[in-house]
């Protein structure tokens, strides 16, 4: 996140003594996700963070590859995935390379008697249904439907849920997820031309320091085993903090499209980038205006990159008999384009209500065994006129 921030109470001077009322010495954390060259954040903590009591047995989340090679346009039915009452369990990993991890949670419960903690990868979680608050030590977050949650990899969270439905895509990205470079300036500062700007973000908030000893599980994600750990510490013992590695949050709902005179190509839906990856907002907007306009996407092979849509709400134009939280996977090497009648219902028409989220892995993606089980068989089919 290129806003840089204070909050709370912090020294003068970077590593210097910063004594608390009682005379000891607050402890300083530099927290980044790319040694001492990428973006970071110096920390304060009552205790230091470093303080365990215990650890459990490891056990494994690691995905079952079912196809590893792939050259098949497919379909699954998202909201058909199992929930589950833990935040762990409920996370179905259904694709996954080198670069990222990208699956669906359906979680019922607050993650109230642990915290979580991803070691492995940033992660974006996308809230299709539900609402509540995130936590870490950073402060709150509140979330509902739409938002985009932005957690450096390494940070130690909670969600509190306000309601038992709830439906998340999740991406786990084993390098930073960040705004593209082509929206800001040398110093940061988003441009004219970008589709959302600072005013955008949903920033933490309310920073609760917790002076609490005890037994603070925390259930650390490393190379695809869960740690749990003990500490002695509530994570969340923070009294200030000064920099740019943070969580943060933004709506799908306040990227703002940028249309053009004839068909504009997907860059334009950028919101994040990554590491071989991108990740796509495609929203209510006007249409091509162009007199002979086609307002539905021309037919493209996909050659270095696999595409994923995940459906969210609307009338997707291009797709026909889609639901909320579909995802599609239009593989590299295939050419792909809209549904029979597509093309011509969308001439002449003045704008589109879609709501997706694109998601395009320039290394092929493997298919997991949680995939096949909501998998619709004969996707692949769809673009035949007598079905």
């Amino acid at each position: 996140m290129p806003i840089y921030r204070q909050v709370g109470k912090i020294p003068h001077k970077r590593h210097t003594v910063f004594r608390q009322d009682n005379g000891a010495l607050y402890h300083e954390e530099l927290f980044g996700t790319e040694g001492f060259a990428g973006i970071s954040s110096l920390v304060y903590h009552l205790y230091p963070p470093t303080i365990v009591k215990e650890m459990g047995t490891p056990f494994s989340v690691r995905p079952e590859v079912a196809i590893e090679d792939n050259l098949q346009n497919r379909s699954y039915l998202g909201f058909e995935a199992t929930p589950e009452d833990d935040y762990i369990k409920s996370r179905k990993v259904l694709f996954v390379n080198g670069d990222m991890h990208i699956g669906i949670a359906a979680p019922r419960l607050s993650t109230t008697d642990y915290f979580f903690k991803n070691a492995d990868a940033d992660e974006m979680l996308f809230i299709h249904k539900g609402s509540g608050v995130f936590k870490s030590m950073y402060g709150k977050i509140d979330f509902e439907y739409g938002d985009y949650i932005i957690i450096p990899r390494g940070t130690t969270y909670q969600l509190e849920f306000k309601t038992t439905e709830n439906k998340i895509l999740f991406v786990e990205s084993f390098s930073p997820i960040e705004t593209p470079a082509r929206y800001r300036n040398q110093y940061g500062q988003f441009l004219e031309h970008s589709p959302f700007c600072e005013r955008d973000f949903k920033l933490p908030y309310d920073l609760e320091t917790h002076d609490e000893r005890g037994d603070f599980k925390i259930m650390i994600k490393k190379r695809g085993l869960i740690y749990p750990y003990i500490y002695e510490t509530h994570p969340f013992d923070v009294v200030g903090y000064d920099g740019c590695s943070y969580p943060y949050a933004i709506s799908i709902h306040d990227f703002e499209p940028i249309t053009g005179r004839v068909h504009m190509p997907p860059p334009i839906h950028q919101q994040f980038q990554a590491r071989n990856f991108v990740i796509c907002s495609f929203v209510p907007r006007l249409y091509d205006y162009h007199p002979d306009a086609i307002p539905a996407p021309y037919h493209h092979s996909n050659i270095d990159s696999d595409e994923l849509l995940y459906y969210v709400d609307g009338d997707f134009m291009s797709r026909n008999n889609i639901k909320q939280g579909q995802i599609t996977i239009h593989t590299a090497g295939l050419a792909h384009g809209p549904h029979p009648g597509a093309i011509e219902r969308s001439i002449g028409k003045k704008e589109t209500n879609e709501l997706a989220v694109m998601i395009d892995p320039f290394n092929p993606v493997q298919i997991t065994k949680e995939a096949l089980s909501i998998e619709i068989k004969e996707y692949y089919k769809s673009w035949q006129y007598d079905i």
